[in-house]
This record gives C-alpha cells, structure tokens and sequence, in this order.
C-alpha cells in the first residue's frame, strides 16, 4: 500500500498549437522528477498534433466511428478506431475556432511514448506519461477521467493469487491504475480552470526502467467478444431479430427459459436441439416461435426459425456458428 501520494497541477501553460513542444511546456512549468507520472489531457496532446478539423460535428463522429453502440435521440455512444466507446467519439468543440472539431490523437499510446521519450532525452528525466479523457459511465451519473493512453506507467496492478488481511485469496482483482491516475489528477486540473496538466509524485513503484513503456492504455479496453454489455438497448433488441447466427453443434436447453412463453392455444415440445410450437393459429404460432428464438439467442445459442406445415413451426438450437 503507498502511503503517501502528492498531486500539483502544472499552472501556466500557453495555449497550446499546432506543432507545440509539450516536452518543452511542460519541463519549464514545473520540476520533474524520476518517478514522477505526467498526467496529460488529451485535448492539448490533439493540438499540438493537429487533429482539428473543418466540418460539423456530426460528421466528424461519422468519420471517427466504427460502429455505433447506442444513441438516443441525437446522441450517440461509438466505439472508436481506437477501441473506445464514448459519447460522440471523443470529438470536441469547446475553445476551438467556429467551423471546427477537435478530434482524439490518432494513436494516443504512441503520443505518450514520444512525450516521454522527449523528457527523458532532453531533460535526463525518467516519468510515466499518461493521456486522460473524460467519459460518462453506465449505471452511473457524472463523469470522470480515464486513461486513453500511457507509456512508461503499468496500466494494471494484477493482485490475483496475492490474499487480503483476512488471509483470503484474491482471484479476479485487478485495479485500473491508470485510470485512478487519471481520475486522481482531474481534481486539481479541472475543467473550467484551464490547466491540462498534472504530477503525481509517490508512484515510483508504477513508473517503469527507461526503454520500457508497458502495453499503453490499450490494454485497458476490453475486447466488444469478451463484454457483456457492448450493445444498447436498441442495438441489442435489432441484434436479436437481425444477427442469429445458425447453430453449429449440440447444446443442451435450460427447459427454464421457455416458462415465460405459455400462451393459451400454443404448445411447447422440447427435444434434441430443436422446439416445436404448435396451435390453431398460425399467426400466433409464429410470433410464440420467434419469441422463442429471441430468447434463446439472448442466452447465447444459436438458433434459426423454419414453418411447417399448418400452424406449425421449429426452432432449432445449439452451439453459435462463428
């Protein structure tokens, strides 16, 4: 545990351009230290390297995205190029020209590898850099600071297999600590108060040897395969009608899942890999079937709706098809 940390903002700094030296910015605006972590926003980090450009910003999220994860009404949350997903693809119009949107550095990691590679060679100083950004949470309101990119800093302090003071085994705990790093020096930069810049002195432990960078905060991301929550809402429930895949293999059925669907005049008929829905009706018939698949297909099976003949219908499940 460290018991001690120092947090100073870096005040004074010029508005920053394109073509900017914020090794030089920065070097002259306070007195680094080998240990130290250089906590950057982003913002400066894309003027200095140009990303601004002309058009709506509309059409700058339309250029940034790959693809969109959830929007209401005008807004909309993406996933960026760079695996991010956030409001309006990081795009910014504050304290920029009318006409113009401030964009993400291309690559914020290799940002953060050339800044710190710029301190170290011009001014014999061994820091970790990191590039922040604000981003909304689900579940929670307000926003908070988060690493886009780091270099010279370990993103993660993985404490599986180490035990608590009760002497209990730690199995899944792993603390972001560049994103606490970066959350930490937005309290003393601050929004309104324009100083992009803060020191963090105390994390010597987390600031990697000279020629060592780390994995970058790209590392961070997790992979859209591995997360249960990469669609909204709206996305989710198109999904679900328009992205079954077919199965591939045999997989056992929780009889569960059909308990919600008894409607009057439709059976049910469970057997290997496959439900049969049947009634007079076959317009009813239809709609139970595809609720069916609906429901499969959120539990991850595969599945695929065919009609027979009269009012009747079958939904073959399974292993999803890759």
């Amino acid at each position: 545990m460290r018991k001690h940390l120092e947090i100073f903002p870096v005040t004074g700094l010029p508005e920053v351009a394109a073509g900017a030296d914020l090794a030089a910015l920065i070097a002259e605006g306070t007195d680094l230290r080998d240990g130290d972590v250089v906590s950057v926003t982003s913002k400066i980090v894309s003027k200095a390297e140009g990303r601004l450009t002309y058009g709506t910003r509309r059409e700058a999220v339309d250029a940034e995205l790959v693809r969109v994860v959830a929007q209401r009404g005008d807004t909309r949350i993406v996933q960026t190029r760079h695996g991010l997903v956030m409001a309006a693809a990081g795009t910014d119009t504050s304290n920029t020209a009318p006409g113009t949107v401030l964009l993400l550095p291309v690559d914020p990691d290799a940002s953060a590898r050339v800044l710190r590679s710029a301190l170290k060679e011009r001014f014999d100083v061994n820091v970790g850099i990191v590039v922040t950004d604000t981003l909304g949470r689900p579940w929670r309101n307000g926003q908070t600071d988060v690493a886009i990119g780091a270099a010279g800093v370990r993103v993660v302090e993985d404490l599986r297999g180490t035990t608590d003071s009760h002497g209990n085994v730690l199995a899944v705990t792993e603390p972001a600590l560049a994103d606490e790093i970066a959350g930490a020096s937005e309290l003393v930069k601050g929004k309104a108060d324009g100083v992009p810049v803060a020191v963090l002195r105390g994390l010597e432990d987390a600031v990697l040897p000279v020629g060592e960078d780390g994995p970058g905060a790209r590392a961070l991301v997790r992979d859209a395969e591995h997360d249960m929550f990469s669609l909204g809402t709206r996305e989710a429930a198109r999904a679900a009608v328009l992205d079954r895949r077919p199965p591939a293999g045999p997989r056992e059925l929780d009889p569960v899942l059909l308990s919600d669907l008894v409607v009057d005049g439709v059976e049910l008929t469970a057997g290997d890999n496959a439900v049969t829905v049947s009634g007079a009706d076959p317009v009813t018939v239809g709609v139970v079937a595809e609720r069916v698949a609906v429901l499969l297909h959120a539990e991850g099976y595969g599945v695929a709706v065919q009609t027979g003949p009269g009012a009747a219908a079958t939904v073959t499940f399974g292993s999803r098809s890759k």
